[in-house]
């Protein structure tokens, strides 16, 4: 059985997530720790693992109290150790990784930061890519290389894809605005944008199938032409638009 998945607004736009199933219940990124630790009593469930995608303070900066809280365990990368809360367990792409009883696929997903990750759960078909892949989005390129996040968004536009991607914000107002600016002609995208409009549901998550028919940085190849550069290689037109959405 696929593992529960509960979506958690925190600070001003972040999500967080929960994963329950037989063996316990784990965190996915802990911006804040009220609200994560109201879901968990509302729900009698306990906290075993918190798994941190980055190193930004409003991704990990509830972690010192949901550990007190809970004794969770805190997973994250090996590469981005020093900058993270400690860590009981450092992980590093491609090293095989049970949590719940299921496999995880670590993937590396540096661009808006180096050291950032994203954790597949194939068997219950989510991924969870905080900053890197976003709601009809991707991260700002803080550190890293147009050249990298595109690379990243390539690998995790390889999964399969009914595969829910929980990103790490709602941004949906600016990034469904950017998208429908470069591709106006995208009905895919204006019905998303009509259904979140009328149902105010979270933006996250939603199927890898709709990121990409709606998300702009994963149709560089079909917006090329209309940008201008229909014979740039596709990571040009990408860092184009990354340049684009930055004054949007």
């Amino acid at each position: 059985m696929p593992l529960e998945l509960v979506t958690i607004r925190c600070l001003k736009d972040n999500y967080a997530y929960l994963l329950h199933g037989p063996a316990g219940t784990a965190l996915i990124d802990a911006p804040e720790a009220a609200p994560i630790l109201t879901e968990l009593d509302a729900r009698g469930w306990g906290l075993d693992m918190i798994l941190l995608t980055h190193h930004h303070d409003d991704h990990i900066q509830g972690v010192p109290a949901l550990v007190e809280a809970t004794g969770a365990e805190v997973l994250g990368a090996e590469a981005d150790a020093r900058r993270l809360p400690p860590l009981d367990q450092q992980v590093a792409p491609g090293q095989a990784l049970t949590v719940l009883g299921e496999p995880v696929e670590v993937i590396d997903v540096p661009g808006h930061t180096i050291g950032h990750v994203a954790f597949h759960f194939p068997e219950s078909g989510m991924a969870f890519t905080a900053d890197s892949l976003m709601a009809m989005g991707c991260g700002r390129l803080f550190e890293g290389t147009p050249e990298q996040m595109w690379r990243a968004l390539r690998q995790l536009n390889g999964l399969p894809g009914d595969t829910l991607i929980c990103s790490g914000h709602d941004y949906c107002a600016t990034n469904g605005a950017f998208a429908l600016s470069v591709d106006p002609d995208n009905a895919d995208l204006r019905e998303r944008l009509e259904a979140l409009q009328e149902s105010r549901m979270p933006c996250a998550p939603a199927t890898l199938a709709m990121e990409r028919a709606t998300n702009p940085f994963l149709r560089a190849g079909h917006l090329a032409a209309s940008l201008g550069m229909a014979d740039a290689p596709e990571v040009e037109v990408f860092a184009q638009l990354r340049r684009m959405k930055d004054e949007f």
